[in-house]
């Protein structure tokens, strides 16, 4: 699997388009890396830019993102509503495929010390890569923000992991390695700040400070070592604060969640509104600040449904959809998945064969090119047979009266939207497999190591486009039970429907044994060769009595 980092690097402007891009341009200028979102904001002056890549292009893209900042943002002048110690603030780097935390950090301090040493800012290391425990927390660190670091920098204590202790015009900048972080504004149907913070305080981990009758001012509950108690908030790992925005004309309560596997973004909603609720307010909706993996919303998507007692196994078009309105998150702009959820970013725009058109994919399969050939429309007969398994599955979730059974259709609906995915995803990967066999006879044979390196090349490559049409009889088979499943318990008015699933089922699953046989002659490995074929004629043997037992099933009922 690639190595790959995402980097988000905060900046201290917000305002001026011109800064803000001269900014994003020196990151790109590292070509391999990919600009995923550049997100300004004017009332916090502060812009955060999205991007990934290798690891060490990643280093080098934020140094020279780094490096341009110092030079166009003056600390001494800048202002906004979000704290900030520098010109650029904080520049997290978190793992996204391929490497752990770990050794993401041995490239955040990689950075750190090229920052420090050559742009002379002084750098601090935060989360995972922090130097010491009290470092951890970025909050921690920039206390005092730009105008008392002057002071601060110079005490033993917040010596600077990197670079000079002393502070410049560019400020000091935090760098670290985090889990992902979801930056996350929620809207208030209010323009008071207050409001905000009482919701803020309810929600987030630190909760509110303790006090005795009022809560405002009552007089403050201490420890016996005189340190203010504190009541805390519903949400493990949150951040939160509240705040105006002048720009649309309210209050929102602006968090922070650290980990979204303890609290998924629909949570932190769901509780922000019922604190608002409590509070005489509502929230009238919220906005995701840069991007989020896929797994966000599509989780978000399925919490909703569940609530509307309707099945979780609908599309992921349909998933997002729902989390969006669920959420509001389009209240305030309009929502572009393309440009809010990284997977769909990192997508090239027109390279894949299934964002094609059905007409236009048929016609480029039926022109003179070799691919898309036999193993990628097996693997999309199979994924249309998954499809019509999950449609039965979904329509029996709806059916009326059939209140009690919505989990257990819901479940093979959710099923079958698996499988489509991933047998979509083969039927690019068998075309790419075909691409790899034909780049390696391409390769030059002049000399003997030429030689001995083009023939290891293609060995590998037809093992690869073997075990492809292979993989898609393994996912293709899983569709049997799901429509053995629809057949017999689904809804009936649905039920040829699972049968038409199963005969894709079978064609898809013949379709690639012969691929599988055709590739697997030209492999010299007997060993490899034999286990592959071994696999493959197993599964085409029980596929036919499987699917002939489901036509039986339909057959007896529909005459």
């Amino acid at each position: 699997m690639q190595q790959l980092i995402e980097c988000v690097p905060n900046f201290s402007e917000g305002r001026n388009p011109e800064i803000i891009k001269a900014i994003t341009e020196a990151i790109q200028s590292v070509e391999s890396v990919q600009l995923l979102d550049v997100d300004p904001g004017k009332a916090t002056n502060r812009t955060v830019v999205t991007f990934v890549g290798a690891p060490d292009d990643v280093v080098e893209a934020a140094f020279r993102g780094i490096q341009k900042a110092a030079e166009l943002i003056d600390m001494r002048a800048h202002s906004g509503a979000h704290p900030r110690m520098g010109a650029t603030d904080v520049c997290p780097m978190i793992p996204i495929s391929g490497i752990t935390i770990e050794e993401t950090v041995a490239y955040a301090k990689k950075l750190g010390e090229k920052v420090g040493k050559e742009l002379q800012i002084p750098v601090y290391l935060y989360e995972s890569a922090a130097s010491t425990p009290d470092r951890r927390n970025l909050a921690v660190i920039r206390a005092g923000e730009y105008e008392g670091f002057g002071k601060k920098i110079k005490e033993k204590k917040w010596k600077p992991d990197f670079g000079p202790a002393k502070i410049g015009a560019a400020g000091a900048t935090v760098i670290g390695v985090r889990d992902f972080l979801i930056a996350y504004n929620i809207n208030l149907n209010t323009t008071s700040v207050r409001r905000a913070n009482s919701v803020a305080f309810d929600i987030r981990e630190k909760g509110r400070i303790k006090r005795k009758g009022n809560p405002i001012l009552g007089e403050i509950v201490k420890d016996k070592e005189g340190n203010p108690l504190r009541t805390p908030g519903s949400l493990k790992g949150v951040k939160a604060i509240g705040w105006y925005i002048e720009e649309y004309g309210i209050a929102q309560v602006s968090m922070n969640i650290t980990d979204i596997r303890s609290v998924p973004l629909h949570i932190a909603f769901e509780e922000s509104q019922k604190s608002a609720i409590r509070r005489g307010m509502v929230v009238s909706g919220s906005e995701l600040v840069g991007m989020v993996p896929l797994k966000v919303l599509t989780d978000a998507g399925k919490y909703f449904l569940r609530k509307q007692k309707r099945s979780t196994g609908v599309s992921e078009k349909e998933l997002i959809h729902i989390a969006v309105k669920s959420m509001g998150l389009d209240d305030l702009v309009p929502f572009d998945p393309a440009q809010k959820i990284i997977e769909y970013s990192l997508r090239q725009n027109g390279g894949r064969l299934v964002d094609m058109n059905l007409v236009d994919f048929a016609d480029l399969t039926a022109s003179e090119a070799p691919a898309p050939g036999g193993g990628s429309i097996a693997a999309y007969v199979g994924a249309l047979g998954a499809s019509l398994g999950a449609m039965v599955g979904n329509l029996s979730a709806g059916k009326r009266g059939w209140e009690n059974r919505i989990n257990y259709f819901s479940s093979y609906a959710e099923q079958g939207q698996e499988i489509k995915r991933q047998l979509l995803h083969l039927v690019d990967e068998d075309t790419l497999a075909f691409t790899q066999i034909m780049n390696a006879f391409r390769m030059p044979k002049a000399t003997d190591e030429d030689k001995k390196a083009r023939s290891q090349a293609i060995q590998e490559a037809t093992i690869y486009a073997t075990q492809i049409p292979l993989k898609t009889m393994e996912v293709a088979f899983e569709s049997i039970e799901l429509c053995k499943a629809m057949a017999k318990k689904g809804n009936p008015n649905s039920i040829s429907d699972a049968a038409v699933g199963a005969l894709c089922t079978k064609t898809a699953i013949q379709g690639a044994w012969l691929n599988v046989r055709i590739n697997a002659k030209d492999i010299k490995d007997e060993v490899i060769k034999n286990q592959i074929l071994e696999k493959a004629k197993a599964i085409a043997k029980k596929t036919d009595s499987a699917v002939n037992g489901i036509l039986r099933t339909v057959n007896n009922v529909i005459g």
